[in-house]
């Protein structure tokens, strides 16, 4: 028999090379493979996996109390269905709760920690140089105490940290709050000018109609000519078109809305028939006031303040590692001794006094990096602060313009009645000719979208401008100041 003796090193270097070629391929989940057969082909999920219902992510229908009113709902309707089914809130508040927990936490460091132990211990000695083995079995509980006396600013600091981190999602809760409020009233208002505008859009088309059958017939008698019915009919087929153009963009409109407020986009809903007759009133607040009223109200603002002074105490805690703590300590406890059923108490009792002296200036690295976040988190404070006025001082103006584009476009329908009445009155005759006529039925029609429109535009505003203010209500209202007096006497056409 040759035997081969090998070194150690290179035996263990070839075992390791064996057990690497050896090593099987990445597990898979639940019978399905680990990963896609190539970049180019999709991944298999495992069967049992893939026949899992989904959970639906909407209510199926209106609460009880709303049900028999789904085809009259108001804005405080919509708007209180959305804060209740918002996944948006319902993270911010679950935050704020996960905080609030942190913060109790933190306060634990006031007290001292206490912990028992209950052991049991076995244990044999050899028996070695003319020694008898023993077998012995200890066991009993044991009492540790730990208490953080005092230290100089560390505790402080990050109880101070977690009190002002739970105050910022407490406020970010609310600007969840001030954003679902938002989009809900501004899909709801969406909804109501769409609803309208398919109206007018009819109304146009009815129009048509009865300008095709005036062509028609005076065509008949010899006084038109084909080419007035021709072009008669060209405005009818376009009309029906925005009619089904409309049509179509109030359905999404309506699935939008359904949307937000939990239900399935294919649910049943209708908002109030007197929803979007508010007259437009233009706004009595002066923008330098709703500047000073969002810097204190927006409760994004509050928020990025409350981070600021979350940052702040993080720094004061950082810092205080540099200092010196005081810290007491104690052990107690009993040990029984199987064998002989004897017991014995101990216990120790200790105070430290911790002094940092170096390691490797760590300490004083750490404590300008957190002096140096706590600045940039106030810079972004004071961005998010100019952000807040240039919004308000935009929306501001956004409102005024939307009021004076309100009472022109009302105007502007008047006139366009007027036009459009005298034109058929002229057709009627025979005085007129059919390109006057639907001229002046197009600019009809063009004042009437125009005119609901700057109505949306105005509803939007207000919204847009109370958000920005940081006086939108949670139940879809503000605290603006509007002046009715001032308001255009034909505004709610």
């Amino acid at each position: 028999m040759i035997r081969t003796t090998l070194p150690p090193l290179p035996c263990l270097l070839v075992a390791a090379a064996v057990l690497a070629a050896c090593a099987p391929a990445s597990p898979g989940v639940h019978g399905a493979a680990a990963t896609a057969p190539s970049p180019a082909e999709r991944w298999t999920p495992p069967a049992e996996r893939s026949a899992a219902p989904v959970p639906a992510p909407f209510t199926p229908d209106l609460p009880a109390d709303l049900a028999p009113r789904r085809n009259s709902l108001g804005l405080g309707d919509v708007v209180d269905l959305a804060l209740r089914r918002s996944p948006d809130t319902r993270i911010a508040w679950e935050t704020a709760r996960a905080q609030a927990a942190s913060y109790g936490a933190a306060q634990g460091e006031y007290w001292p920690e206490l912990t028992i132990d209950l052991g049991v211990t076995t244990l044999r000695t050899a028996a070695t140089q003319g020694r008898t083995a023993v077998k012995q079995t200890v066991y009993g509980p044991t009492a540790s105490l730990t208490w953080l006396l005092l230290d100089v600013g560390g505790r402080g600091g990050r109880i101070g940290e977690a009190r002002n981190a739970l105050l910022a999602a407490d406020w970010t809760h609310n600007a969840a709050i001030a954003d679902v409020v938002r989009g809900t009233s501004l899909a709801f208002y969406d909804y109501v000018a769409l609803r309208a505008l398919v109206t007018a859009r009819r109304q146009s088309l009815r129009e048509a109609e009865v300008n095709l059958a005036a062509s028609e017939d005076r065509r008949r008698v010899g006084v038109a000519t084909v080419a007035d019915v021709l072009q008669a009919q060209t405005a009818r087929a376009q009309a029906r078109l925005l009619v089904q153009q409309t049509e179509g963009d109030l359905a999404v409109a309506r699935g939008v809305l359904a949307t937000a407020v939990g239900l399935p986009p294919t649910a049943e809903l209708e908002a109030d028939s007197a929803a979007g007759r508010r007259p437009v009133t233009p706004l009595a607040d002066s923008v330098e006031a709703l500047i000073a009223t969002a810097l204190e109200r927006r409760p994004d603002l509050a928020a990025a303040r409350a981070n600021v002074d979350a940052a702040r105490e993080r720094a004061r805690a950082v810092r205080a590692a540099r200092y010196p703590s005081l810290t007491a300590s104690g052990t107690g406890g009993r040990t029984f001794i199987a064998a002989d059923g004897s017991a014995g108490n101990f216990y120790s009792v200790g105070l430290g006094l911790a002094i940092p002296v170096f390691n490797g200036f760590t300490w004083e690295y750490n404590a300008r990096a957190a002096r140096a976040l706590a600045d940039a988190e106030s810079a972004r404070t004071d961005r998010l602060a100019r952000d807040v006025t240039s919004q308000v001082f935009s929306a501001y103006h956004t409102l005024r313009t939307a009021v004076e584009r309100a009472r022109t476009s009302d105007e502007l329908r008047g006139s366009a009645e007027a036009s459009a009445e005298a034109a058929r009155a002229r057709y009627k005759e025979g005085v007129g000719s059919i390109i006057e006529l639907l001229a002046a039925e197009n600019a009809l029609a063009d004042a009437r979208a125009q005119q609901i429109s700057a109505r949306l535009a105005w509803y939007a505003a207000v919204v847009d401008l109370a958000y920005a203010s940081g006086v939108l209500e949670p139940n879809g209202t503000h605290g603006l100041t509007l002046d009715p007096a001032a308001a255009p006497p034909d505004s709610t056409r």
